[in-house]
């Protein structure tokens, strides 16, 4: 029987509830706060749906869910997390992943499995690394901002990370429109940034989630034959240091807890553990 009684979607009149409940924990929840002051709640500008759970009257609001491309479920409520499980099933699967604070992830997911499984890869212990001033470790003063100009110069690199680190290309049956347009977003928003020599990408990142109190670095990546020479560190300060310029006072990541030298270049940068991620990929 589904449980779904007090899970429902919501609207624009939730929106002071749903800012109340990000601002418990802002770095947890920057997937979901940063697609919500863009654009609101409504469905047809979220380009997804959000769906809350509604606990005891006295505390409103005890959990979110975003439905989209990605399944991000924020509460450390088990009724909510059994509710949005319920309506992700009754909906079928939309989303190429399930993503968010391990607690969340895996109890959606152990509720999902028998349906929606199985799951092409899943990742646990990811940890959810934040720092909130500039490193330390002399930033890589070589790394800026991608200019629209050098969006053909930039996406083979997007393409080899994501490939990399999903385990499947990016570029699927619309031929790569898709992540293109996506790229093309990023810089347009000052929010992509490498370090370019010989018209050739040796590091990149972007900010892919940026909110009022947190963004979130995705998508780091060195060129395989220039690893090892500290470029990912001192091209992540540089990266931090423009994102607390501009952006947000947090600056956040996740990673897989098996990724050593990613882990020890973050730590280098300044980058704490605050928490812990998971990722179900499909």
């Amino acid at each position: 029987m589904l449980r779904t009684a007090t899970t429902r979607l919501l609207h624009d009149a939730d929106l002071p509830a749903v800012r109340r409940l990000l601002a418990a924990d802002p770095v947890a929840g920057c997937l979901i706060a940063t697609r919500v002051e863009a654009t609101g709640l409504e469905r047809r500008r979220l380009g997804a749906e959000l769906w809350g759970h509604d606990g005891d009257v006295t505390h409103g609001l005890d959990g979110l869910c975003l439905a989209g491309a990605n399944l991000v479920p924020l509460s450390q409520s088990a009724p909510a997390l059994a509710g949005f499980a319920d309506r992700a099933a009754a909906q079928g699967r939309r989303c190429s992943s399930i993503v968010g604070v391990e607690s969340a992830v895996d109890a959606v997911w152990t509720q999902l499995a028998p349906e929606w499984g199985p799951a092409r890869d899943v990742r646990t212990g990811q940890p959810l690394m934040a720092v909130s001033e500039r490193s330390t470790l002399p930033p890589d003063p070589a790394v800026r901002a991608v200019v629209p100009e050098e969006l053909d110069i930039l996406m083979p690199a997007c393409v080899a990370m994501f490939t990399e680190e999903v385990g499947v290309s990016p570029i699927g049956s619309d031929s790569g429109r898709g992540y293109r347009g996506r790229i093309r977003e990023l810089i347009g928003a000052g929010r992509a940034f490498a370090r370019i020599e010989d018209g050739e990408v040796v590091f990149k990142a972007e900010l892919g989630a940026v909110s009022e109190r947190a963004c979130q670095i995705q998508g780091v990546w060195v060129r395989p034959d220039r690893r090892g020479e500290g470029i990912g560190a001192a091209g992540t300060s540089a990266v931090v240091a423009a994102a607390l310029a501009t952006f947000a006072p947090v600056v956040s990541l996740y990673v897989n807890d098996y990724n050593e030298p990613a882990l020890g270049a973050y730590r280098r940068v300044g980058f704490r553990q605050v928490g812990t991620f998971m990722t179900v990929l499909f």
